[in-house]
């Protein structure tokens, strides 16, 4: 400041000359001509440093639209720029301030931050693919990672979302069981009726990984009715990515504050849909809420359809022990296909494959229909009349000798 009040007393000076005066002072001409017209109005006072700010700002934003931003920022933590933009202009119209301005104002409130890039890795093993280009085409379904309420209790949702409108159709506090599981499908079949596929990942009670074609009794079911089951890869979450991102939501949002009960927690996660269904905003939907785009299925819920196979086919039926019977021998097949009705082909004298609907289960290994001509029944075949097991067994062994099969297959054939 006395660098600038002694050149400012030396250039108002009668016959001062300016250029070397700013030459002495290592400043330029336009500041010096800016300090002396200053210090001639304004005195010594007029030499203080002035606010760099602006007078005018075009890109100033009201003080009401800045307050919506922020409320609109703190009542849904999880939305971004896009989604709050998209909100507001269905309140103040052509007023509401761009996307960019948006970014901006959470940015200087500290509402934001900046993302951190994760290196891509790379995927060996090829991802499902499948279409969802109308609403219906396909539900992806999934358990959330579990929390606890404030009780303790045990909070597991299972969701249900349409792939193509992003409606999301149940978010149910449940266990993982086919028993509980099965009544929360049969209720949104009978609401929004039958979708054309649903993809799952390898969990309960979606899939049984040990079982034929890795059917449980649940997704059984599900092909029982006409849907397709499209299987996400092992530990790759990616394949259902979109449902994973709602997860993270529900994470942000409702794990993050849990309730006291469960009956507080159901009633949060329904507020929760009904908002992420009806008021949040998609980008993928041009600005639009999933309810605008989704519709109910044409293809109304009626049971599992009849199973029809190829007239080479034989048809059994798999008992509530998973067993098919052939040739009178009880074979193994799977419980999760108790109850419902096979296609076996005959591949060899040996091998029959089997079919459940559309499916290919594996081969069947089993004795061939000529055997039974050879050899008298044996404890271990079911008899024809309902008897207590031990009681036959007992029966026949009085009854019938035993004998090997290989030694009545030689006398057959020396006869």
């Amino acid at each position: 400041m006395s660098k600038k009040l002694e050149f400012a007393e030396r250039a108002t000076e009668r016959g001062a000359k300016l250029a070397p005066l700013c030459r002495e002072f290592g400043i330029t001409r336009p500041t010096g001509r800016k300090w002396r017209q200053r210090y001639l109005e304004l005195g010594p006072d007029g030499l203080e440093e002035e606010s760099r700010r602006p007078k005018t700002s075009p890109l100033a934003v009201a003080e009401d639209l800045v307050a919506a931003v922020l409320e609109a920022r703190d009542a849904h933590p999880s939305w971004g720029p896009k989604k709050i933009h998209q909100l507001l202009r269905r309140r103040f119209g052509d007023s509401t301030p761009s996307r960019s301005t948006v970014a901006r104002m959470l940015r200087r409130f500290g509402r934001i931050q900046r993302r951190r890039a994760r290196p891509l890795v790379s995927v060996v093993e090829k991802a499902p693919s499948v279409s969802a280009d109308n609403p219906n085409d396909l539900w992806t379904v999934d358990f959330k990672g579990w929390w606890k309420s404030h009780d303790g209790d045990r909070c597991e949702p299972l969701t249900v979302r349409d792939a193509c409108s992003r409606f999301v159709l149940t978010v149910t506090l449940t266990r993982t069981s086919v028993e509980h599981v099965k009544p929360v499908f049969e209720a949104l079949f009978r609401k929004h009726g039958l979708p054309a596929a649903i993809q799952c990942d390898n969990g309960c009670p979606f899939i049984h990984v040990r079982a034929r074609a890795g059917l449980s009794r649940l997704s059984a079911w599900w092909v029982s009715l006409g849907i397709r089951i499209v299987r996400s890869r092992p530990g790759c979450p990616q394949d259902n990515g979109g449902h994973e991102r709602m997860h993270r939501d529900i994470a942000r949002e409702i794990e993050s504050r849990p309730a006291d009960t469960l009956v507080g927690q159901q009633r949060l996660l329904d507020k929760w849909r009904q908002e992420f269904n009806h008021v949040r905003p998609h980008e993928r939907l041009a600005g639009k809420t999933p309810a605008d785009v989704y519709r109910s299925s044409e293809r109304r819920y009626q049971g599992p359809r009849a199973a029809v196979y190829p007239s080479h086919h034989v048809v059994k039926r798999i008992f509530r022990n998973g067993t098919v019977s052939l040739h009178r021998e009880s074979y193994y097949v799977s419980m999760s296909l108790a109850g419902h009705d096979v296609g076996l082909e005959q591949v060899d004298e040996f091998h029959w494959k089997i079919w459940f609907y559309e499916i290919d289960c594996g081969q069947l290994e089993a004795l061939p229909g000529w055997i039974d001509d050879l050899v008298p029944h044996q404890g271990h075949r079911m008899p024809a009349r309902r008897k207590r097991p031990d009681a036959c067994l007992a029966q026949r062994r009085a009854t019938a000798p035993r004998q090997s099969l290989a030694s009545t297959a030689v006398s057959g054939a020396a006869t």
